[in-house]
């Protein structure tokens, strides 16, 4: 997992919490006593989770010091615990296992995605969002920087270029460990406020391992090229926006 920057994390925070909103909305309303969020950042949605259903112990979960300490500081009903995600098993299972932009940073999804759901109880749901934007100028660039000279030998092996399949393979993969489940994308047309407005959103999220791996003398020289290049694919609107479109990908399953 990369380093994280809750404050530019934070940036464009309207835009990041929307697909977590709709992804709540979905859940219908079970009677969940065990919530689990995994990857929960910041705090803001595993908040959500605890005003919903506020008779559930709700506990988040993640790796990040820094996001954890933000997440405590909201003084919240919730519980935080420093975790990995990939190795959670929890004692008793849980009744709504929620994961909100977290999974796609994880390999292996074939192996990870059936032993999730055998985390949670028999009738319990799973709720999951990740981005499905990889193909975007946005990540294609960042793919093509990381090859090239003299960034690659510090970048070789860091990233993951397809962190997510397609919807369809999630169905085959989940559909005979549940009794329901639900695939679906959203394209958001998100309206980005600020110079270089999606540089700061991948700043907070894509661009991460790239900061991480790099040292103080490539770092600024990878962003200059990679801010060049979005200038050109995103350009500004007249209103001062950049227009920034991104796929998101959703599950809703009841084991």
């Amino acid at each position: 997992m990369p380093s994280w920057d809750p404050a530019q994390y934070a940036k464009f925070g309207d835009h990041r919490l929307r697909p977590a909103l709709d992804l709540i909305g979905r859940i219908p309303d079970i009677q969940a006593r065990r919530i689990v969020d995994l990857g929960c950042g910041p705090g803001e949605i595993t908040e959500m989770l605890a005003a919903r259903w506020p008779e559930a112990e709700v506990v988040g979960l993640d790796s990040s010091p820094d996001m954890l300490k933000k997440a405590r500081a909201l003084d919240g009903r919730a519980r935080y615990v420093d975790g990995d995600v990939a190795a959670w098993s929890p004692d008793p299972k849980v009744d709504l296992l929620f994961s909100n932009a977290c999974l796609q940073w994880l390999p292996d999804h074939e192996r990870l995605f059936p032993r999730l759901v055998e985390q949670v109880t028999k009738g319990g749901t799973i709720a999951i969002q990740m981005p499905h934007n990889h193909d975007q100028p946005s990540h294609r660039i960042i793919s093509r920087l990381s090859e090239e000279t003299p960034f690659k030998a510090l970048l070789a092996g860091k990233l993951r270029h397809d962190p997510v399949s397609s919807p369809d393979s999630y169905w085959r993969m989940l559909k005979p460990l549940v009794a329901k489940i639900d695939v679906w994308e959203i394209d958001y047309l998100q309206a980005l406020a600020g110079v270089d407005a999606v540089l700061n959103w991948t700043m907070g999220t894509a661009l991460r391992p790239v900061l991480d791996a790099l040292d103080d003398t490539l770092r600024p020289q990878f962003v200059e090229k990679y801010r060049d290049d979005l200038r050109s694919v995103y350009p500004r609107e007249a209103d001062g926006a950049t227009l920034f479109p991104f796929r998101r990908l959703f599950i809703l399953a009841e084991r």
